[in-house]
C-alpha cells in the first residue's frame, strides 16, 4: 500500500471542544448516519453483485476484445484439451527418463483468443548403448523402455525407441552372459591349477 496517498489526521494546536447536543438531536444523527452507512453497504454488494455477474457471463474474447462466436469458442476450447494432453505427453517422458531425456519442445497454434496453444512435442532421449559396459546399458535400456511407454497413450515413434531400446537390451544381456561365462571359466582353471600337486621321478612332492 502506497501511505503516501493516504490522508492522514493532523494534530492542530488549537483546543478542539465536542458540540452540545439534545439527546433529539444525537438520536436523530445516529438514526440518519445509521441510513447512509445501510445505503451505501447495499449500493456497493449490488455494485459487486453486478461486476461479478458481468465476469461470469463475459465469455472468451478475440484479442480486439469482441466476444468470439460458438464456433471458434468450442475450437478453444479443443486447443486447450490439446495443449494439456501434449504437455502432459511430454511430462511423462521426462519423468521416467531422468538424465537420458532433455527439454520438451513443442509446435503451436495461435487460438481465436490469440494466445499460443501446443498442438505437438517432442522430448530428446538418448537410447544409445553405453561402450564396453554391457551391465550399465541393461539398465539404461530398461530407463529408456519405461520413458518411451510412460504416457497413457504413446506415439508410433515411442513405440519404435522402445523397440530399439530392447533390442539393445536383448544384446546387453547375451554379452553380460558371455563375459560371466568367461569370467567362471578363468576362475575354475584357476582353482584346477592351483590345487595340482606336481611329483618328481622318486615320487616325492615337489
Amino acid at each position: 500500500m502506497d501511505l503516501s496517498k493516504l490522508n492522514l489526521f493532523s494534530a492542530s494546536s488549537s483546543p478542539w471542544q465536542q458540540p452540545i447536543v439534545s439527546k433529539a438531536d444525537a438520536t436523530q444523527a445516529g438514526t440518519a448516519g445509521q441510513k447512509a452507512r445501510s445505503s451505501e453497504a447495499t449500493a456497493q454488494a449490488s455494485e459487486e453483485t453486478d461486476t461479478s455477474a458481468s465476469s461470469e457471463t463475459a465469455g472468451p474474447t478475440r484479442p480486439d476484445g469482441t466476444p468470439l462466436a460458438p464456433e471458434e469458442i468450442q475450437h478453444l476450447e479443443q486447443l486447450k484439451q490439446t495443449d494439456r494432453e501434449v504437455r502432459q505427453h511430454e511430462m511423462a517422458h521426462q519423468t521416467a527418463g531422468g538424465p537420458y531425456t532433455g527439454g520438451a519442445s513443442y509446435e503451436y497454434e495461435v487460438g481465436p483468443d490469440g494466445k499460443r496453444y501446443a498442438v505437438a512435442g517432442e522430448v530428446p532421449i538418448d537410447y544409445g548403448p553405453v561402450p564396453g559396459d554391457p551391465t550399465a546399458t541393461i539398465e539404461k535400456m530398461q530407463t529408456v523402455i519405461a520413458a518411451a511407454l510412460a504416457p497413457a497413450e504413446p506415439s508410433s515413434k515411442d513405440l519404435q525407441v522402445a523397440a530399439q531400446a530392447r533390442q539393445y537390451l536383448l544384446e546387453a544381456k547375451l554379452e553380460a552372459a558371455l563375459e560371466q561365462s568367461k569370467m567362471n571359466t578363468a576362475r575354475r582353471a584357476g582353482e584346477t591349477t592351483t590345487g595340482e600337486v606336481t611329483t618328481t621321478p622318486d615320487g616325492q612332492a615337489a
